[in-house]
């Protein structure tokens, strides 16, 4: 298609971009009085196939519906006359038939017209091209023959269909042939070889032509390429041309990478503006050079650019004004680089600025057209109305033209028309169509009555009210009839009058009404909203290893809301469950019997209602079942093969093979990197992905050095990490952020210190990081001071004003570029202290401790820095009772009130007493100066209790003396003594009460019982009443006996328990002396036996190595009988005690032990020899009564 053309009337097209004071475009119902507008028709360049009838399309809608004219290469195109040519009825849409015709003859610039009594919309030019596959020159092509190493172009030059056909090179049995880093495609479709190599000698290189639109598919004849190592060429071309030696220089290297294509230092590409970039270097060399792009002082696109054939073509989409400029590729190898520029620039066929909008007036208002368009160079405009320029329209007095605006003053029905406006450049064009309808209608709405509204609580709620009138409704919605909805939170009122709740509740639910009003009419329409409970599975399905031939069971438990209907769906691996009648689905559940290998899978119940739906998954593992193994769950294996693909400044793709899972379903993958630039050997964690991926996306920042590793998690935990990925090195940028926390406080008065936290090396983005700090005086119209720092986190300015505003922002750069603008910080320089001293200083005495002080606060100028608060400072001088020559001034006390305050309290004061004041306003730097010293006095209050109270007895009388109280607090007026008799029961008697002037110290109180407790208690007093008693007791004694509360020590229970204990231990001591003199002395039991031979003592039991009892002549049941209390084993032995601290080792014998009631247990038996019966400790255990008869 020809880009140059230009629309005319019946030849060309039209932009129309349209504006008034609606600022949405209204449809207008069918059934009132509207100019025709285009609803489809084909594009602007419409390519057809031969064997296939053509069709036009053009349909248009007006009323009355509009009828339909063509034209063909400007002009008139009778269909009628056409008998191939048919046009659909009710449209202007054209079947054309060609079978049997020369589909050339029905080629051209075809344009469509719809007419009613309203106006005349055209559509745009279409231009009608056949699709043509021709077929490949014939020609023969000659043997190749290449040294091995040198670089090699194959040629297909396919002829120039329409559409240009898509190019691929295969050999003869239909397979592709392999391309790589070495051998690649052009776009022109040449194959290129950077160098050759043996195995591409081959006889079958054919290049394929596959035409779109024909589907046929057209084949160069084949290209034969013999690669010789230079031994076997020097043979072949000596025996061609009869020499020995035919090269006789070296064989062809390595060399350093050459361009191929495009040939030079530079070329020039020009793009327009939204199409695809596609810019290519192909080069040579051995090594295989790589291939790398830049721009020169810019950055690649990078969320628009691909690379593709191995880096040597570089595709940008949607190209815009600023992906301009030079493009520099470099070819590289081990020998050296190569380098090309490609210039460039970016031109643009027009394009919308504003979209095209239909204009609906009212009578005699005002409205306007705009035809906005952009493009490069800049599109010309023109005017049409009715498909006629309208320089050549009726004239029309209300109408005015303005480049590229139309404004159209006080309308009257019977002007309404189609106005078309043209924008073109060498680069093609734009065009529309636009009705200006001049309608006086009252307001109607469309939206249909009583609609109900379903939403899910927490999602937004949109209630339409469309409507139609001239002039344009006014809009309003009420809830529930009475409450006017303002457009506020939570309501939103669009400007198309749907009213929009942003999170809807269910309170939000009920009746609303829109009404809509114009000046002709007013019309209200009703709908309901239904606010639903959301859909939630309660209960998820869980994990599940299962035996073969076992049941396995997915329980699935939902919560949906009542009004709802619910749908339960089950899938198995994201499909439909197998048709088998071992699955079967409940309400809440699904059940696999006798579960095969092919069951295993992840299964996933989904919870759909009409509104929102939920699903939650689990995996299926199955196992054997005989045997049974235990199952070990271990951490998966490391993720091999890690792989960087799709490199790009900000971005790579990192692939890799996940390890062995050892029975746990892999979670996710964590992937960290490494910076062995600014922290090498710190891994730091950069993105995790879910366990089924084998590929990340990764989003890198400027000027680090990464490698990689990827580790990977199960319910068991981490993996060992990978082997580190290849370096993967970003270059360097200009910084993304600048210094965080960022403040400004001075030390001085006169100096303003600004710090901040300094970006790490891996956010500095490049190298050279260095900070330009600015400030200025808040509230003063000046230029901002900057300084530029680097290595530092703060930035001293000194000269400074004391403590005023200043507005401050530090931002990063690099060698690379700035960093973004900064945010603005506010910062106080210094501080000094305080200039002057609180006024009016005034105390109110509230009590004899407590006083409330008053002051004026300072001018707030004159603080010099941040108030702080008042720093009140007061002493108590002396007592007012002293004389100023005694006066006994005590340290000075200090209260801190924060903040701006003017009144605060003193409390613990002594009563009684002259205090000074003096006030101090504080800042963080210093105090001010003190204010005038304030005085004042403090009330009398009640004193403290009597220094000492003395109780002296007598016969029938005490003496009591007493010091006067440390503290009076006043004016003492005399003593309050209370006494009581305390009888033996520690029952308090009638108490008695004497009034004792101020100067007595001493009285005798006299005819007091003898021998009797008495409690005193003594208390001074002021005129403000009596403080605190002195407590004390004392006794009267009769001759010399002192009674005491003790007096019937005999009838106290802890005296009776003393006793008792006294009374044990001495029969215990009596007992243990009985045994001792019964044994004679300390020798073993067996040795006694054999001095005395007692018949009545019974032998040693030589059966358990024990000790036989010595008994009374009494019977043995009578020997038996243990002492009252004591606690013998039912087995009638006692295992000895592991204490050696025991008054067995006075008896040799066993253990002994006081009973809970203070009896005494023994057992008596001679220490064990070592012998083979050692071990055995156990020993029958005779009571002490019947070694006490023994002694009978």
């Amino acid at each position: 298609m020809d880009r140059n053309r230009k629309w005319v009337p019946g030849t060309g097209a039209v932009l129309l971009i349209l504006f008034s004071h609606m600022t949405s475009a209204l449809e207008v119902p069918l059934d009132l009085p509207q100019p025709p507008t285009i609803t489809l028709q084909s594009p602007k360049d419409y390519i057809f196939d031969p064997r296939e009838n053509i069709v036009i399309n053009c349909e248009a809608k007006g009323k009355p519906h509009p009828s339909f004219s063509w034209t063909r290469n400007g002009s008139h195109f009778d269909v009628e006359k056409d008998s191939k040519v048919l046009m659909k009825p009710g449209s202007g849409t054209l079947v054309i038939d060609i079978s049997g015709e020369k589909a050339e003859a029905y080629e051209g610039t075809y344009q469509c017209t719809a007419h009613n009594e309203h106006g005349t919309a055209v559509s745009n030019n279409i231009v009608i091209r056949q699709s043509r596959s021709p077929l490949w020159s014939k020609e023969r092509n000659e043997a190749i023959t290449v040294q091995m190493g040198i670089s090699l172009v194959l040629q297909c030059r396919p002829p120039a269909g329409l559409p240009p056909p898509v190019i691929f090179w295969m050999d003869n049995n239909f397979q592709k042939l392999p391309l790589d880093l070495r051998v690649s495609q052009a776009l022109n479709g040449d194959l290129y070889f950077s160098n050759v190599l043996p195995e591409d000698t081959r006889s079958d290189y054919i290049c394929y032509a596959r035409f779109p639109h024909t589907q046929t598919i057209q084949q160069k004849q084949p290209i034969s390429v013999s690669v010789l190592e230079m031994d076997t060429m020097n043979e072949t071309l000596a025996a061609l041309y009869n020499v020995t030696d035919f090269y006789s220089g070296d064989p062809v290297g390595e060399r350093r990478p050459g361009f191929m294509t495009p040939l030079g230092a530079t070329s020039t590409k020009m793009v327009l503006k939204g199409e695809t970039l596609e810019l290519e270097c192909i080069a040579e060399g051995l090594p295989t050079p790589e291939m790398t792009w830049q721009k020169d002082g810019g950055e690649l696109p990078s969320s628009r650019i691909t690379f593709h054939n191995f880096q040597k073509t570089l595709k940008i989409s949607d190209v815009n004004e600023a992906d301009g400029g030079d493009y520099r590729c470099t070819a590289k190898n081990k020998l050296g680089t190569a380098h090309h520029i490609i210039k460039v620039t970016v031109k643009a066929s027009p394009f919308w600025v504003s979209a095209p909008r239909n204009l609906i007036l009212a009578p005699n208002e005002t409205g306007i057209l705009t035809c906005r368009v952009g493009g490069e160079p800049k599109p010309k405009i023109s005017w049409f109305v009715n498909g006629v320029s309208i320089e050549n329209a009726p004239e029309d007095r209300s109408r005015k033209v303005e480049d590229d605006t139309v404004i159209l003053s006080n309308v009257q029905q019977g002007s309404s028309a189609v106005y078309q406006c043209n924008a073109s450049n060498e680069f093609g064009y734009l065009m529309a169509n636009a009705f200006v309808n001049v309608l006086a209608e009252p307001p109607r709405v469309l939206t249909p009555p009583n609609r109900v509204y379903q939403v899910i609580t927490n999602s937004p709620a949109l209630l339409h009210c469309a409507s139609f009138g001239s002039p344009i409704p006014t809009i309003t919605w009420f809830k529930d009839i009475q409450t006017s909805i303002k457009n506020d939170d939570p309501y939103v009122i669009h400007e198309n009058g749907t009213l929009e709740i942003h999170v809807a509740q269910p309170l939000n639910s009920g009746k609303y009404t829109c009404i809509a009003t114009n000046n002709l009419g007013i019309k209200e329409n009703h709908v309901y909203l239904e606010v639903k409970e959301p859909t939630r599975i309660l209960k998820q399905p869980e994990y599940k290893v299962v035996q073969r031939g076992m049941s396995a069971e997915f329980e699935c438990k939902v919560k949906h809301d009542p009004s709802l209907i619910p749908t339960m769906i089950w899938l198995k691996d994201n499909g439909e469950l197998p048709d088998d009648e071992r699955f079967e689905v409940d309400t809440d559940s699904l059940i696999i019997k006798d579960v095969i290998e092919e069951d295993e899978g992840t299964y996933t119940c989904i919870m759909n209602t009409t509104l929102d739906q939920d699903s939650a998954s689990a995996m299926l593992t199955v196992v054997e079942a005989t045997p049974t193994p235990a199952i070990v769950y271990e951490q998966p294996d490391p993720p091999t093969d890690l792989e960087l693909t799709d490199q790009t400044e900000r971005t790579v793709q990192l692939s890799w093979i996940p390890g062995d899972e050892n029975n746990s379903p892999t979670q996710k993958f964590l992937i960290q990197y490494e910076d062995l630039l600014h922290q090498p050997g710190v891994w730091i964690n950069l993105t995790e992905v879910d366990g089924t991926s084998t590929t990340a996306q990764l989003n890198l920042s400027p000027y680090v050095y990464y490698t990689f590793r990827v580790l990977a998690e199960n319910q068991v935990g981490f993996s060992q990490p990978s082997q580190a990925s290849r370096q993967y090195r970003t270059n360097p940028a200009a910084p993304d952020e600048n210094p965080s926390d960022v403040q400004g406080e001075g030390t001085e008065a006169d100096n303003l210190v600004i710090s901040w936290t300094p970006l790490t090396g891996f956010q500095a983005n490049g190298p050279g990081l260095e900070y330009k700090v600015h400030w200025r005086q808040k509230g003063v119209d000046q230029e901002w001071s900057s300084r530029t720092v680097a290595n530092v986190s703060q930035c001293v300015v000194t000269g400074t004003p004391t403590y005023v505003p200043f507005e401050i922002k530090v931002q990063a750069s690099n060698d690379y570029g700035n960093g973004p603008e900064p945010g603005v910080t506010i910062g106080y320089s210094g501080e000094d202290a305080p200039l002057s001293a609180p006024d009016s200083v005034k105390v109110m005495v509230h009590n004899s401790t407590v006083a409330e002080v008053h002051w004026e606060p300072v001018v707030p100028t004159s603080v010099r820095g941040k108030l702080q608060g008042y720093k009140v400072y007061y002493r108590r001088e002396r007592g007012l009772l002293e004389t100023e020559t005694e006066e006994t001034e005590q340290e000075e006390q200090v209260l801190t009130f924060s903040g701006n305050r003017s009144e605060g309290r003193l409390p613990g004061l002594q009563p009684y007493s002259l205090y000074n004041i003096r006030i101090r306003v504080l800042n963080s730097k210093a105090e001010g100066p003190p204010s005038t010293d304030k005085k004042f006095e403090t009330p009398e209050g009640v004193p403290g209790q009597p220094a000492f109270l003395n109780v002296e007895p007598s016969l029938d009388s005490l003496t009591l003396s007493w010091g006067a109280p440390l503290s009076i607090n006043g004016r003492l007026s005399g003593y309050i003594l209370k006494y009581q008799p305390v009888n033996s029961t520690n029952e308090l008697g009638p108490p008695k009460i004497m009034n004792l002037l101020a100067n007595e110290t001493t009285v005798t109180l006299s005819n007091l019982n003898s021998s009797m407790l008495y409690k005193f208690y003594l208390s001074a007093k002021t005129n403000k009443g009596s403080g605190p008693s002195i407590t004390e007791e004392g006794f009267t004694i009769i001759d010399t006996t002192v009674p005491s509360r003790q007096v019937d020590i005999a009838t106290q229970g802890w005296f009776i328990g003393l006793m008792c204990a006294i009374a044990l231990l001495i029969l215990v001591l009596l007992i243990v002396c009985f045994i001792k003199r019964n044994k004679g002395g300390k020798y073993p039991v067996k040795e006694k036996e054999d001095a005395h031979q007692d018949p009545e003592i019974q032998p040693m039991k030589e059966d358990d190595g024990t000790f036989g009892e010595y008994r009374s002549m009494e019977s043995d049941t009578e020997d038996h009988k243990p002492l009252k209390g004591s606690r013998t084993p039912s087995n009638g032995t006692v295992r000895r005690d592991e204490s050696d601290d025991s008054l067995v080792d006075y008896g040799e014998g066993g253990d002994g032990q006081f009973n809970e009631d203070g009896s005494f247990i023994g057992q008596y038996s001679g220490k064990k020899e070592k012998d083979t019966h050692e071990g055995n400790e156990s020993s029958e255990a005779p009571s002490p009564v019947n070694a006490m008869n023994s002694f009978v």
